[in-house]
């Protein structure tokens, strides 16, 4: 009975152990079984230490942080959300525990005063469990606010798409979860942008999108302009101006 006992406890040790990162937002070193290894984005995120190497980005700025959807808007984010300071930090492919894993390395060195963040897209493609997709994100925002309470996160809605309808279903209740946990921190937006990309049928609107079918075009870009732009200027704007004269 004892050795049973011992065991049982020794099988539970290692459960937390294995999920332990699900229970606690700082066991990052263990891969939850749901989500692929971040280490297949490294060469990513070594170009990005590249360039911060080569030049130093501002202290105190807005990092553009997320998977494709936000890597497609590097080209223009910058002049599209002016005059706020965008530093884009966009990987395609990425997920929310990606996200988690390489804040360290592309969002906290830049000691940001906002982060507007896109995840989930692949999350709900990969078929991330709602609650995984969900305390993975939590688990980002304590590690944000342990090192930067003050920051404030812009969290964009997970977008539809005609390649993806099939599991928009999923993709809403994420946003729902989303959302909920934004109204309980002051720290934390919420942003649809998902509502807006449907048309009068109540689908994605096939204007928006690249032949893909799931990456936006120009038009989609300039509609999450018009969405989040008076968005981030109502919540930056002070701040960018006391940044750039140094008043913070």
């Amino acid at each position: 009975m004892k050795k049973n006992r011992m065991l049982g406890v020794l099988g539970c040790s290692i459960f937390l152990t294995l999920f332990g990162f699900i229970a606690s937002p700082w066991a990052e070193s263990v891969m939850t079984p749901q989500y692929p290894n971040p280490e297949r984005f490294e060469e990513d995120i070594l170009a990005f230490e590249a360039v911060d190497q080569a030049t130093q980005p501002p202290q105190g700025a807005i990092v553009g942080f997320g998977s494709s959807s936000m890597r497609g808007w590097h080209g223009t984010i910058q002049e599209d959300l002016a005059p706020l300071t965008i530093i884009p930090r966009g990987f395609g492919g990425s997920t929310m525990y990606d996200a988690l894993h390489y804040a360290d390395r592309i969002v906290l060195p830049y000691r940001p005063r906002a982060i507007l963040l896109y995840e989930g897209d692949n999350d709900m493609a990969v078929q991330i469990p709602l609650d995984v997709y969900l305390e993975t994100f939590k688990a980002f925002v304590n590690k944000v606010h342990t090192t930067l309470p003050d920051t404030r996160i812009y969290v964009l809605a997970i977008k539809p798409s005609i390649s993806r309808w099939a599991i928009w279903p999923q993709m809403k209740e994420a946003n729902k979860l989303l959302a909920e946990a934004c109204v309980e921190d002051d720290r934390l937006i919420y942003i649809d942008i998902a509502g807006p990309m449907l048309n009068e049928d109540n689908e994605p609107d096939p204007d928006l999108f690249l032949a893909d079918n799931l990456h936006l075009n120009e038009n989609g870009y300039k509609l999450w302009t018009e969405i989040v732009r008076p968005i981030l200027l109502e919540g930056e704007l002070e701040a960018e101006k006391e940044h750039i004269t140094g008043d913070e």
